[in-house]
């Protein structure tokens, strides 16, 4: 089975601008990946030629098999842009009524389900405008899965929202894994892209600087244990030795409150892979 996405080498140029200078990247389905990097790293062009609104200058890119921006590609995606508009007169209901756009025969039932799926069943003849933020977002991603996809684009769909209202989002982007559609995550907020995906991959200056799961990104600093006499630092340590030091301070008869295995965040490791990109 084709991954939801496939980009192999993909590389564009704007005059004397590359914004991708050959970008490889897929992402399966029913698996959340975040996309990281700052801003002028090549993030939205990737998304763009995705969905088909650009053309690579080298490389190519896939949804399910099929060439991006093809008829296939674009009857098997979802995208929800990060300054989307809805008309503020329209109903939840009506704005996912251009199912027909989309040659989607879910009718009634699929606007029931969608609207169920993203908490907002009850709100289906509420008026955009008079949406919170965060009702707006989970509409948005609503009419975003309209026709099944099998790939999801979202770019910052969390960062308007307070926290309540990213750990809905977060909630609801979990829902999407049994029904086996990928997600591409376009995002600032590392918190977020931590929590939630499975793979990150970030980009610097139209490269893929480091990819990989949160957990795999980050690089030991040791262990700590907390004892009777205050906190020690073991800086060379590691998990696998924290029974032996336990043992070894249990020995020296200290006791023992707490012992906590320290790491980088995924906020550390991506400024360093960045660098001076981050200006």
């Amino acid at each position: 089975m084709a991954p939801a996405l496939r980009a192999e080498d993909v590389a564009k140029r704007y005059g004397r601008v590359q914004a991708l200078a050959g970008v490889s990247l897929e992402v399966q389905r029913g698996e959340l990946v975040g996309l990281l990097g700052p801003n002028g790293a090549g993030k939205s062009t990737l998304v763009k030629i995705a969905c088909g609104l650009i053309r690579p200058s080298r490389g190519r890119a896939q949804i399910c098999g099929a060439p991006a921006g093809s008829s296939a590609a674009r009857a098997a995606l979802g995208y929800l842009a990060e300054l989307f508009r809805f008309p503020g007169w329209y109903s939840a209901d009506e704005v996912l009524r251009h199912q027909r756009l989309v040659a989607s025969p879910g009718g009634e039932h699929e606007r029931h389900e969608l609207l169920e799926l993203v908490g907002l069943a009850d709100a289906r003849r509420v008026r955009v405008d008079a949406m919170s933020k965060g009702m707006q977002q989970r509409l948005g991603i609503a009419q975003a899965l309209i026709g099944s996809p099998r790939l999801l684009l979202l770019d910052e769909p969390t960062s308007a929202l307070d926290p309540a209202g990213r750990r809905t989002v977060r909630a609801l982007l979990e829902e999407l894994r049994p029904r086996e559609i990928g997600v591409l995550l376009n995002s600032h907020l590392l918190s977020e892209v931590e929590l939630v995906c499975d793979r990150v991959v970030i980009l610097s200056r139209g490269h893929v600087v480091a990819a990989g799961r949160p957990e795999d990104l980050s690089r030991p600093r040791g262990v700590e244990i907390e004892t009777d006499e205050g906190v020690r630092l073991f800086a060379e340590a590691g998990r696998d030795e924290v029974p032996g030091l336990v043992a070894a301070v249990v020995g020296e008869g200290r006791r023992i409150y707490g012992v906590r295995v320290l790491a980088t965040t995924l906020e550390e490791e991506y400024l360093e892979a960045v660098g001076g990109d981050i200006a």
